[in-house]
């Protein structure tokens, strides 16, 4: 099975990693910082763990982490 690198992103100037999480990975309720609703168990997400906190991480929407420098 070919892996995936986990993408580096910045979020408020810090490095973030940002993780692909498949329909079949997704077995909890989260909710998205981005538009504080519901991440269904069985729905394809991402999750973003800072590089310094890994602690901190935060399970979004793919379109909500794509509209995130929107937010204010």
């Amino acid at each position: 099975m070919k892996r995936h690198r986990p993408a580096t992103d910045l979020w408020h100037d810090d490095a973030v990693e940002v993780r692909p999480v498949q329909p079949f990975q997704a077995l909890k309720r989260y909710t998205c910082p981005g538009c504080h609703t519901d991440i269904a168990p069985g729905a394809g997400h991402l999750v973003a763990v800072p590089r310094d906190a890994p602690d901190l991480r935060r399970h979004w929407h793919r379109p909500c982490w794509s509209m995130r420098a929107r937010r204010r």
